[in-house]
C-alpha cells in the first residue's frame, strides 16, 4: 500500500524543535498537528504545507515523501 509520509518528526529532530514550539509559531491545534506527524490524515491542507515549508525553510519534497510498500 502506498501512502504519503510527512517528514515533520525528522525535520523537528534535525533542528531540535518541539511540537509545542511549531504549533505555537504556526497557530496550529496540537491534535491536528499530531495527525500529520503520525501520517494519519486523509487530506492535506495546502495552507498548512506552505506554513510548514516556510517554517522549516524547506521545499515540499523535503516535507512530504511518497512511500510505496
Amino acid at each position: 500500500m502506498a501512502y504519503l509520509h510527512m517528514r515533520i518528526n525528522e525535520l523537528m529532530e534535525e533542528r531540535g524543535i518541539s511540537k509545542n514550539k511549531v504549533c505555537r509559531a504556526l497557530n496550529i491545534p496540537r491534535a491536528n498537528f499530531n495527525r500529520y506527524c503520525r501520517d494519519e490524515f486523509q487530506r492535506i491542507d495546502a495552507n498548512l504545507i506552505c506554513k510548514l515549508c516556510k517554517y522549516f525553510c524547506c521545499n515540499v519534497g523535503e516535507l512530504i515523501e511518497y512511500v510505496d510498500e
